[in-house]
């Protein structure tokens, strides 16, 4: 059996569809078509049926589908223990960073990098939502995500721990409103989320934790947010919140790259959301590579400032 087929096939199901997977898998969709052909002949029967813009697995599909989730993943650390023989020479490592905190993981990187030059870092940039998805399905190494840190700050994605999840604290997390810069003369005045029931926001896309906890936050306040525009792009959102577009909930650190003459902030009553940034790996088996990089994740940030 062809592995490329089996992952071309599993990547078809995840998208749910052709063209999203060929997307993802930076091939061209009669590519991948060809290939998931070539596995239904070789195991005599249809694995998928189209269904307008999606597909729907057979019951052989349903079969083969989950049993090619193990064969790949065992076909990944296979190649990753071989890889090991002479240490961490070479191999590959794949790392999810989210775009919003890749400031954080650039000395992680140089400091990896000039430590073990032989391995190829592969680096995807995601929101934190997609990212421990990415992570659970065994898609990633390590992610870097976000932790709830109690009840103020509520976890976007559940417990770690209860998925199968270790991690580290790289750093601490407030979030404040940020505002077009004319519109605050006090940056310290507190704004209630009621205060932002008639205000336009601007978002990130949904598989950035944000996105959904602004909306429990409106919710619990009594109102649904009219948001005006999503993106996943932090730069693109402080130029919008400059131009009066809206207002945007986002991280201290990342209001702090905009110019204060243009985009100012506010920090938020009754409930704040606060998180840890943390570094996330699955539990059990780690790869030498990946020891080394939690290596350097601990020097680099051996303990987050209170």
């Amino acid at each position: 059996m062809d592995l490329r087929a089996l992952r071309y096939f599993v990547e078809v199901v995840r998208c749910n569809g052709f063209t999203r997977a060929a997307e993802a898998l930076h091939v061209t969709q009669p590519t991948i078509s060809k290939m998931v052909r070539a596995l239904e002949d070789e195991l005599g029967g249809p694995l998928l049926l189209r269904e307008g813009r999606g597909v729907q697995l057979t019951d052989a599909g349903q079969v083969v589908y989950a049993r090619g989730l193990q064969v790949l993943e065992q076909s990944r650390q296979l190649l990753q223990e071989v890889a090991e023989v002479d240490g961490i020479a070479r191999g590959s490592l794949s790392v999810g960073i989210m775009p919003t905190a890749g400031h954080y993981m650039a000395p992680v990187i140089a400091r990896f990098q000039q430590r073990h030059p032989g391995v190829h870092l592969h680096v995807q940039e995601q929101g934190a939502r997609a990212q421990r998805q990415l992570l659970l399905d065994g898609r990633l190494d390590m992610a870097l995500g976000l932790h709830g840190t109690g009840q103020e700050g509520g976890d976007p994605s559940g417990d770690p721990a209860s998925e199968g999840l270790e991690y580290c604290t790289i750093a601490h997390q407030r979030t404040r409103v940020a505002f077009a810069a004319h519109e605050v003369p006090d940056p310290e005045a507190p704004v209630r989320w009621s205060e932002l029931a008639q205000r336009p926001f601007v978002f990130y896309t949904s598989d950035f934790a944000l996105h959904q906890a602004v909306l429990q936050r409106c919710a619990a306040a009594g109102f649904s947010p009219q948001v005006r525009l999503e993106t996943r792009y932090w730069d693109f959102i402080g130029d919008l919140v400059a131009e009066g577009v809206g207002v945007a909930v986002m991280f201290e650190h990342v209001i702090a790259r905009f110019d204060p003459r243009r985009v100012s902030s506010r920090p938020l009553m009754g409930p704040e959301l606060r998180w840890d940034v943390v570094q996330l790996w699955r539990s059990g088996y780690l790869s030498r590579a990946a020891r080394a990089w939690l290596e350097c994740v601990r020097a680099v940030y051996p303990q987050p400032p209170a």
